[in-house]
């Protein structure tokens, strides 16, 4: 049986890795907090965006709670995937105080609801939900985005800690780790010449 135990250690890791993935737009430069980082365009400030549309949905109309300032439909085709960067037209600033908006009011139906209060989710194939499938989902999507942002915000200026900080470690030590990790890649493949698997 799910009991209320259950749900406030959900919402508290949720509390947690949202202050997580915010704390990696510290110290970043506009340009650095909105850029393409991989070819999909994967960019920070985007996955902030892209939480923030989701929570809403999850924890607004799933419930019968809508958020104040609804998102875009989840049926609208043409706006999907525009909840994963930011326009030049919005701030930074903007995105993230959204983000705890959000925040507050995902919080306020949680605690609202028992853990076993009925939603539907009309985009899932089994949309006759509970909350407590709604909270493990949403910080499920949570972490999995947290994750990113961890190794984002690692290839821009090597901050590592879950604050976004750089760990106490200098460049020679990451240096030496990353040579090690490749030289054990090479020699688990049979490939130990550096330049082996150029010439496949």
């Amino acid at each position: 049986m799910i009991d209320a135990h259950a749900k406030t250690y959900l919402h508290d890791d949720l509390r947690e890795v949202r202050q997580a993935v915010v704390a990696k737009l510290d110290g970043l430069s506009e340009y650095d907090a909105r850029r393409p980082l991989t070819p999909t365009g994967t960019n920070l400030l985007g996955l902030v965006k892209h939480l923030s549309t989701a929570e809403a949905r999850y924890f607004g109309e799933v419930f019968g709670r809508p958020f104040p300032e609804p998102p875009p439909r989840w049926d609208d085709l043409s706006a999907r995937g525009t909840d994963m960067w930011a326009t030049e037209h919005e701030t930074r600033a903007g995105i993230v105080d959204r983000y705890r908006r959000v925040w507050d009011h995902a919080d306020a139906t949680i605690d609202a609801l028992a853990v076993d209060a009925p939603g539907h989710v009309p985009w899932w194939p089994r949309p006759d939900v509970v909350l407590f499938n709604v909270l493990v989902h949403v910080l499920t999507e949570t972490n999995r985005h947290a994750g990113h942002a961890d190794i984002l915000r690692e290839r821009l200026d090597g901050a590592t800690a879950l604050d976004g900080t750089a760990q106490q470690k200098d460049a020679a030590f990451w240096a030496r780790r990353h040579a090690e990790v490749e030289r054990a890649a090479r020699a688990a493949s049979g490939h130990p010449d550096r330049n082996s698997s150029r010439q496949r």
